[in-house]
């Protein structure tokens, strides 16, 4: 495929010449430090962004001073003292006629306790907090000031950036200071002026001035909340660069050569005519959509976009079958074990009546089960494989790969599903790609963040499927919850217990999932109570899975690591614990491993008052909304960080300055700005990438 710019390419001009060692101070063991942070050449510094400020301005008089404040202070030292409580620490009491504080050290020397005698003046930043003897700010950085005028304060926000070890603040904005003088007048601002001014957006060098030293008086909230038009300005070129980036690997796959699949097979009509359902006018659209793919001689790029239930692992089975008709294998790739293990679970009972041969493969098979299933892929009787990441790790080959399916894509990145694809036939051809996900994205953001994809959306469910009512329960109801798990159980349903937490946590107020197992299986007496978690041996959770689908389990605690994938259609009630700390997406998930039957089903969200307005609007849209793509807008409308997409960004490499649920609205002038740089500047496409993508663009090349 096509390849992406070396960093060398990464800024015109004379800044994309120099060496980070042109900067004062800064030798190899410098140079070493800030190459962590990714910074290899001085430029690099001015989109090191900083993640907060601090308004050292103005002085704060003490008696205005609250707890939970930052700010800088001007006092007299009143006493200086060392205490022996539960901690040796130095006291000193300031006053400034208006109130008074404490500052605290524990960590002091003699020359710092003599310096600060009674009388000194002095200045200080520290962040207040309630202390035994009133407002204090422990560890403060301070000043001594003399007899003459106090020095003047900070014209500017202090920016504070993200930090690697033996690399001090104070460096740091040092070195952005030279970068600025250096290379801010040189840099080169790829966006046409005119779509920058349609949007009331900056220029590139207005906006890296303004977020490296904003004025006294900025907006400190809108700069955290990530909304300033000079936050905007970076974010819409950052999501442009992975946009453009992923265009030109879906340009590079259309030259690239894949073996046609015809999708009319004998195979996948004889597994379509033993299901006890029709296939829904959303799965035989998407099923259509992909055989028109899949018969071209280039490979197949498609997302199949589906709410939770909506049958997507029904239309890969009906496509694999497809492939190996034609004498090719299948790979089938899911984020976890869990839920490849379910995945392994239906294609045998699928597929094995129809003679093809399923074969599993995880980082945790070991030994002569491992060789034998690398031996099956290699000579081609494995047809079909199914498994976690392990399927695309290095000495793992196949005789014949024509159909690489991914479930869950959001939870890998881009590049690795592209490693599964150069393992198709000797390189000669590429096999074709099916990525599927139940996560609901708006289209406008899904043709933005999957620029490198066609777009299947499976929008029905199947039919027969009961509603699931929602309702939202303090926690101190819990006993009445437990009570209709009972009757639940008795009559012969069972239920999904989801804690957010392994064990119990001083840290945070959740319920875990250990603690509730034991308070279950005491207050259910004879009834069967299960335990999974993340921390368990696969084969733990795999007996425990089985034996709740048996239903030799009939309640199964959890944590979310059951969030997708599981499918026990006799499972009706679902209770989700702290169910205010979950955003709409999760919990959305969650709710939908019920209602895979024919009984009326419910979902429980149990939450710890009190709510926030946030926590309480999202736990009235549960209630209220059932289909996922209305959630999925409701998250963007709600502004929740990475809701909607995960905190893994859709695959896309980790975003430093954009939000893609927060700037969502970005989507459409990325791809019209997209679509305009890709006609007129074939420069700008690759200049945008390498400075925001770097190295990680060049999955491109696979």
């Amino acid at each position: 495929m096509q390849s992406l710019p070396s960093d060398s390419a990464r800024q015109p001009g004379a800044e994309a010449k120099a060496s980070l060692t042109s900067l004062r101070g800064v030798g190899p063991a410098l140079a070493e430090k800030l190459g962590r942070l990714s910074i290899r050449q001085p430029a690099d510094l001015l989109f090191l962004l900083p993640q907060r400020y601090e308004d050292r301005t103005r002085v704060t008089p003490l008696g205005s001073l609250r707890a939970g404040q930052a700010a800088v202070i001007d006092a007299e030292v009143e006493l200086t003292e060392v205490v022996y409580r539960r901690r040796r620490s130095l006291l000193c009491r300031l006053s400034d006629g208006t109130g008074q504080l404490t500052l605290r050290f524990f960590y002091f020397s003699r020359a710092q306790q003599n310096g600060l005698q009674r009388g000194a003046r002095l200045r200080a930043y520290g962040s207040v907090r309630t202390g035994p003897a009133g407002l204090e700010i422990v560890h403060p950085e301070y000043r001594l000031l003399g007899t003459g005028p106090a020095p003047e304060l900070e014209d500017r926000l202090t920016p504070i950036y993200p930090a690697t070890e033996g690399l001090q603040q104070t460096r740091l904005r040092g070195l952005v200071g030279q970068a600025m003088a250096q290379c801010l007048g040189h840099l080169h601002d790829w966006l046409p002026a005119e779509h920058l001014a349609e949007l009331d957006l900056p220029d590139l060098e207005a906006a890296l001035s303004y977020l490296h030293q904003p004025p006294a008086g900025a907006d400190l909230a809108q700069l955290a909340a990530g909304t300033h038009p000079c936050q905007r300005r970076l974010a819409l070129e950052e999501m442009l660069a992975h946009h453009l980036s992923l265009r030109l690997i879906r340009e590079a796959t259309r030259t690239e050569r894949a073996i046609p699949i015809a999708a009319d097979s004998d195979l996948a009509e004889q597994f379509l005519a033993q299901l006890n359902f029709k296939l829904t006018g959303g799965q035989q659209q998407a099923l259509a959509e992909i055989g028109a793919d899949m018969a071209q001689s280039h490979p197949m790029m498609r997302l199949v976009q589906g709410d939770v239930g909506c049958g997507k692992t029904v239309v890969a089975a009906a496509a694999a079958l497809a492939a190996v008709a034609t004498g090719q294998q299948v790979a089938i790739m899911a984020p976890t074990e869990l839920l490849a293990e379910q995945h392994r679970e239906s294609f045998f009972r699928w597929f094995d009546p129809l003679g093809v041969r399923v074969v599993w493969l995880s980082g945790s098979l070991r030994g002569k089960a491992r060789d034998r299933a690398l031996q099956e892929m290699a000579d081609g009787r494995a047809q079909v494989v199914i498994g976690t990441h392990a399927l695309f790790q290095e000495g793992v080959e196949y005789q014949q790969l024509g159909l690489v399916v991914v479930d869950e894509q959001h939870r890998f990145g881009v590049h690795q599903r592209l490693q599964l694809m150069e393992k198709g036939n000797d390189g000669s051809f590429r096999p074709h790609q099916l990525v599927m996900t139940a996560t609901p994205i708006p289209r406008t953001l899904a043709m933005t963040v999957y620029a490198d994809l066609d777009v299947s959306v499976i929008s029905e469910l199947p039919p027969g499927r009961q509603p699931i009512n929602t309702v939202a329960l303090p926690e101190e109801r819990r006993g009445d919850v437990v009570t209709r798990v009972r009757e639940a159980c008795a009559e012969g349903r069972r239920a999904y217990w989801v804690c957010p937490l392994i064990e119990d946590s001083e840290a945070l107020p959740s319920q875990a999932v250990e603690s509730t197992h034991a308070m279950l299986s005491q207050a259910l007496g004879e009834i069967p109570v299960g335990l999974i978690h993340g921390r368990m041996k696969p084969e733990a959770k795999d007996r425990a899975m089985k034996q709740f689908a048996a239903g030799k389990l009939s309640v199964l605690v959890a944590t979310t690591v059951i969030e997708v994938g599981v499918d026990v259609p006799e499972a009706t009630l679902m209770i989700i614990e702290n169910a205010e700390r979950m955003g709409l997406s999760q919990l959305h998930q969650l709710r939908g491993r019920v209602g895979r039957g024919s009984d009326a089903s419910a979902c429980v969200l149990l939450y710890r008052a009190p709510l926030s307005r946030l926590a309480r609007e999202r736990l009235d849209t549960m209630r209220r909304v059932s289909d996922g793509f209305e959630l999925a807008r409701k998250d963007l409308e709600l502004r929740g960080p990475g809701e909607v997409l995960g905190t893994r960004q859709t695959g896309l490499a980790q975003l430093r300055v954009a939000d893609l649920a927060r700037d969502a609205d970005l989507a459409l002038p990325v791809q019209t700005l997209g679509q305009h740089l890709l006609k007129t500047s074939t420069a700008a496409v690759q200049a945008i990438i390498a400075r925001w993508v770097g190295e990680a663009g060049r999955f491109g090349q696979v």
